[in-house]
């Protein structure tokens, strides 16, 4: 029996969808939101108990929105996976390559196959979802026009892929976060997600991070957003492992918090074990 469905950002057939099965092996039912923001309020609301959005890809850097959102939301990082994407050029069935004039795909997908497109010569069009742009093409006769999805997505709706792996680099994954209104268990293979904001000052974000290496905590990635406050001035998102009760890890919390301006826990949880 299937538990409560999971929310994810896209239509179905995307792959934000596709990771969610991953995730939960195709044992937990979906629901779809056509944005991040409609997806945040549902499980703020209590109208679903978990969802999965995408937080990084490895060519083209983090969803700025998604950390946006996790500023401002109670909700809390679960659990997280990692997809391997391969983009698809689909189109009506029939359509080949040379009658493709436009293409249509979310602006993540489209910086993935720049230099495919550029070759292939389009105009390209951003839409907000990748299988939503294959729903969007099916609806319509145009046999000039393409998009760029999953395979899935050409299935799900009836489409022919014309042409498959036109990512720019193989490299190509996505990482996805796990988000729940309640907080994971220490697994003892974990990872603690925070957020942080250091006074304008020299030597500030020193004193926040020199914590982590003094006690020997691996840090595994370090990004910084404006604070859309004052100009110039930055929230810091950091990924460390070990979990926020382990003893060493809750200590250097606890000593950061009173060197920083700012500090939010956003999530510890087991990280990903697979390799890429």
């Amino acid at each position: 029996m299937k538990s409560n469905p999971v929310g994810f950002q896209g239509e179905i057939g995307s792959y934000s969808e596709e990771a969610v099965r991953k995730y939960f092996q195709g044992k937990a039912s979906t629901i779809s939101y056509k944005t991040l923001h409609d997806l945040f309020q549902s499980l703020e609301n209590n109208e679903i108990e978990q969802a999965l959005i995408p937080i990084e890809n490895s060519l083209e850097g983090s969803v700025t929105e998604a950390y946006d959102l996790l500023l401002k939301s109670t909700v809390k990082v679960n659990g997280e996976t990692i997809l391997r994407i391969v983009h698809s050029l689909i189109g009506h069935p029939g359509v080949g390559k040379q009658d493709i004039r436009t293409v249509y795909s979310h602006p993540q997908a489209l910086a993935q196959c720049r230099r495919y497109l550029r070759i292939l010569g389009v105009e390209t069009i951003a839409t907000y979802d990748t299988a939503g742009s294959v729903k969007m093409l099916k609806g319509t006769k145009a046999r000039d026009s393409a998009a760029i999805a999953s395979r899935v997505a050409a299935e799900t709706y009836g489409m022919d892929v014309i042409e498959e792996g036109i990512e720019d680099e193989e490299n190509n994954y996505t990482r996805f976060f796990l988000l729940s209104r309640r907080e994971a268990e220490p697994t003892g293979e974990d990872k603690t997600s925070i957020i942080f904001s250091a006074s304008h000052v020299p030597g500030s974000l020193y004193r926040a991070l020199e914590e982590f290496a003094n006690r020997g905590i691996n840090l595994t990635k370090i990004e910084s957003r404006p604070t859309k406050q004052k100009p110039w001035e930055y929230f810091f998102f950091l990924d460390f492992e070990g979990h926020k009760d382990d003893r060493n890890c809750k200590e250097v919390l606890e000593t950061i918090s009173k060197r920083t301006d700012f500090l939010k826990i956003i999530g510890s949880y087991p990280r990903v074990k697979e390799k890429v």
